[in-house]
């Protein structure tokens, strides 16, 4: 696969259907799903909903924007949020380094609501297993945040409403 210099968009999480219909209406090609780790939720969802829309999309590891910044092939970067307010917006996790990378390298972050209300932390059997296989050991303990705070200096624009709690 051949990408162009600053011919990528990212999206990272969980995004409203909607975000998905205003993206079908744009001329770009290149759009790379970061997998969304532990569960692989953005993957999933995010893939499906370009498909309906005739929009083939690349799936990355998590781990991997940092190379895409550094090969200067980010366009842009979506992150869904939870909620937002003056100081920033609480992210899935992962927001904060793509906001960070964003910033240090002049690329657009845009925000987009998610339809989760997601808790905080996972539990440690979602870090430990990947794919429904284990993938440490039981006596190894896991750290599983969903949810980080990005600093509003790290962000372009917020589209959407926030999503109202779910009871």
């Amino acid at each position: 696969m051949f990408v162009r210099e600053k011919n990528i968009v990212l999206m990272q999480g969980v995004f409203e259907s909607s975000l998905f219909d205003l993206i079908s209406k744009r001329k770009d090609k290149d759009y790379f799903i970061l997998e969304g780790r532990p569960g692989l939720e953005a993957a999933k969802q995010s893939s499906c909903e370009f498909l309906k829309r005739n929009i083939q999309p690349t799936v990355i590891s998590d781990n991997m924007a940092g190379f895409l910044f550094y090969r200067n092939l980010v366009k842009e970067v979506w992150l869904s949020y939870q909620m937002v307010n003056a100081k920033g917006a609480l992210c899935q996790i992962g927001g904060l380094i793509l906001g960070v990378l964003g910033y240090r390298h002049k690329i657009p972050v845009y925000l987009y609501p998610s339809p989760l209300n997601r808790q905080m932390i996972a539990s440690q059997k979602k870090i430990k297993c990947f794919n429904g296989v284990r993938v440490v050991t039981g006596r190894i303990s896991g750290y599983v945040p969903l949810l980080e705070w990005v600093p509003k200096k790290y962000i372009g624009k917020v589209y959407g409403k926030q999503p109202a709690p779910k009871s």
